[in-house]
């Protein structure tokens, strides 16, 4: 991925590796970790706060332009991406810095159009452990967002998790995980995350079916922002399929049998390698919230969204730029 040290580089980073952790305690609940509907209400309110903050079809907020950045920003630093493999700690702190400067100013630039305010939010890095708004997490949580204080925590060693134990390498791969957590934050800003825990309070049976959608709606919006990034021309040849590889590595499915204790569909929470994949590229490819919206039909079908996404299809916006 290209990117660039901008004015306000790091503006949503709060480190706070030098604190210290503690055991892992969720009373409120997290959010939105990598790792039938409860009636019409859900999908109706959730159906209206994506129209609201669209503004209708394609002539509204979340249209792709050729510039996403509504700040100035320095003339780029570098070019190429980082290799994580071999990067220094403090090279994937600014790469990380990069991505959530960049997600943030595009949903500040997409709230902003449909007349709404985004409220910016920071991504914690921490080591070992942190207390949250939700409770004490340890890295073993993943990266994941607490809605309870609004933000994204990260320890910088899961990006060696996903290259060697869930072989998802590449710098896209992630920013893929973080767009993906600062898509929970929307959904928190939007209320669809209320409604949805409202949801599953009162139909418990179905909770796990509501935060497989969530989940997913959250992939969805990860590839909105892929496809502004490819719009802006920071995608290099390979980026997108290490974001579809990431996106499959954290399937339910996937992550279940390689636990060696069997698949057991009715206890996913998430989705599976399949539906990831196909909600990431559905927001990619149709690049607004439209493409986005998960409590509404059946969302086991990706015939196609696979048909056309092989080596051959096209450049725009199928396929990263070279």
């Amino acid at each position: 991925m290209r990117w660039r040290r901008s004015a306000r580089h790091g503006a949503g980073i709060e480190d706070r590796r030098g604190a210290g952790g503690g055991r892992r305690s969720f009373p409120g609940g997290v959010r939105g970790g990598l790792g039938g509907l409860g009636g019409l209400g859900i999908v109706g309110v959730v159906v209206v706060l994506l129209i609201t903050l669209l503004g209708g079809g394609g002539g509204g907020g979340f249209d792709i332009g050729p510039s996403l950045d509504p700040f100035p920003q320095a003339p780029a630093a570098t070019g190429p991406g980082i290799d994580e493999s071999v990067g220094t700690d403090a090279d994937l702190a600014d790469f990380v810095a990069f991505v959530v400067d960049d997600v943030q100013e595009w949903w500040t630039r997409a709230f902003a159009d449909a007349g709404r305010d985004y409220e910016p939010t920071r991504l914690v890095l921490f080591r070992r452990g942190v207390r949250t708004g939700c409770g004490v997490a340890s890295s073993a949580v993943g990266p994941f967002y607490c809605p309870a204080d609004r933000r994204v925590y990260l320890d910088l060693s899961f990006f060696r998790e996903l290259r060697e134990r869930f072989g998802a390498p590449g710098d896209f791969a992630q920013a893929y995980v973080m767009a993906h957590e600062f898509g929970h934050h929307v959904q928190n800003l939007l209320g669809i995350m209320g409604e949805v825990s409202a949801a599953q309070r009162e139909s418990p049976d179905q909770a796990n079916e509501l935060s497989v959608r969530l989940e997913l709606q959250a992939d969805c919006l990860a590839g909105v922002w892929a496809h502004s990034a490819y719009e802006d021309d920071q995608l290099e040849e390979g980026d997108l399929e290490e974001g579809i590889a990431a996106a499959a590595a954290v399937g339910d499915d996937r992550l279940q049998g390689r636990s060696g204790a069997g698949v057991r569909p009715d206890s996913f929470t998430h989705g599976t390698s399949a539906q990831r994949e196909e909600w990431f590229l559905r927001g990619f490819r149709g690049g607004e919230v439209a493409s986005c919206d998960t409590f509404s039909g059946d969302v086991e079908a990706v015939e196609e969204i696979r048909a056309g996404r092989g080596p051959g299809a096209a450049p725009a916006p199928g396929r990263a730029r070279g």
